[in-house]
């Protein structure tokens, strides 16, 4: 569907619930009813960067750090994959522990369970996405989180707007199925950059796209700001799904972190894809990026049982197969 941006404002400003319905019916008439798992595995909540609305921003000091080996890392993609996940997500912080090399063979030994990958660990040099794609990985995840550039600059110390960009640009260069997302409710942000986030995500015709409120953390500079709404975060990702009917759109976790159904209404306004931790231990309560994030005391084998009969209970099914982006 095109919108320009006055479209996408009145949607975005008004109370009508009708979007909501919409966005699901452009999901299943181009989409159709599938819900793809994407098992998340956490494995390093080191950061060098500074982001002021992160929990694991680098000078956190009240932050538990870990790092997660590279067998560790393998040893939780065999899990997911005997769990029956098609993709594995490696989240981490921008960590430099973590080399090409290392990437490579981690990537290699999760490739041979015959898993999509997908990394999100941020901003690299165009030859390390080179390499990782080289040793298996199929989608990228870095979140613009804005594009409105005095907020971006205000938000990100030391961090260039042109620079994430050109990391997008590079990893489509490089094939990967893209991925990158918003922010809703930092402060001083807007709804005329809402909608530009938006239509960025449509000029760059994005393969995926993650939608979450901001949740203040305690425990970082912006710990006495209000924090985004529910439903505006929602609004933003159905629109989202009017632009790019063929996205995948996840269900976020903090979707459900503002309201106990979240991911379900989110999967009932446009989303098609549900991201579960994998990562077991005390590890999930480590990667606070931010507070009251959910299943942070669940098993893996819980959280996917949980899921799937959420899933089933509004008429929905699990995909069986990887989730590449249809019709791109």
């Amino acid at each position: 569907m095109t919108l320009n941006k006055e479209e996408i404002l009145n949607f975005l400003s008004s109370n009508d619930d009708e979007l909501f319905k919409l966005a699901d019916k452009v999901r299943k008439e181009n989409i159709g009813d599938e819900v793809h798992l994407r098992g998340l595995i956490e494995f390093s909540n080191y950061c060098k960067q500074n982001c002021l609305y992160c929990g694991i921003r680098r000078d956190n000091k009240d932050c538990i750090r870990y790092r997660l080996e590279p067998e560790q890392i393998i040893e939780f993609a065999q899990k997911a994959c005997g769990y029956g996940y098609k993709t594995v997500v490696l989240q981490s912080g921008e960590d430099p522990y973590y080399t090409a090399e290392k990437m490579q063979y981690i990537l290699s030994e999760i490739k041979k369970l015959d898993m999509a990958i997908t990394l999100s660990t941020g901003e690299k040099t165009l030859d390390e996405y080179k390499a990782y794609k080289e040793a298996g990985a199929d989608r990228f995840l870095i979140r613009i989180e804005t594009t409105d550039r005095e907020l971006y600059k205000n938000l990100h110390p030391n961090m260039d707007f042109d620079n994430r960009v050109e990391c997008l640009r590079n990893l489509y260069k490089l094939g990967y199925e893209v991925g990158t997302g918003s922010l809703v409710g930092l402060p001083n942000q807007t709804l005329e950059s809402l909608a530009d986030d938006i239509l960025f995500f449509k000029e760059i015709n994005a393969d995926m796209v993650g939608i979450g409120p901001f949740i203040p953390n305690p425990n970082t500079p912006l710990s006495e700001e209000v924090g985004g709404a529910f439903d505006l975060a929602l609004r933003v990702m159905a629109v989202t799904r009017l632009v790019l009917p063929y996205a995948n759109i996840p269900a976020t976790t903090a979707m459900e972190t503002l309201n106990p159904n979240g991911r379900i209404i989110a999967l009932q306004s446009g989303a098609n894809v549900v991201m579960p931790n994998v990562t077991e231990g005390d590890y999930r309560k480590f990667y606070e990026l931010y507070p009251g994030k959910i299943c942070v005391n669940d098993t893996p084998a819980k959280c996917v049982g949980c899921i799937t009969g959420k899933i089933k209970s509004i008429g929905r099914e699990v995909s069986k197969t990887k989730g590449f982006r249809k019709n791109k």
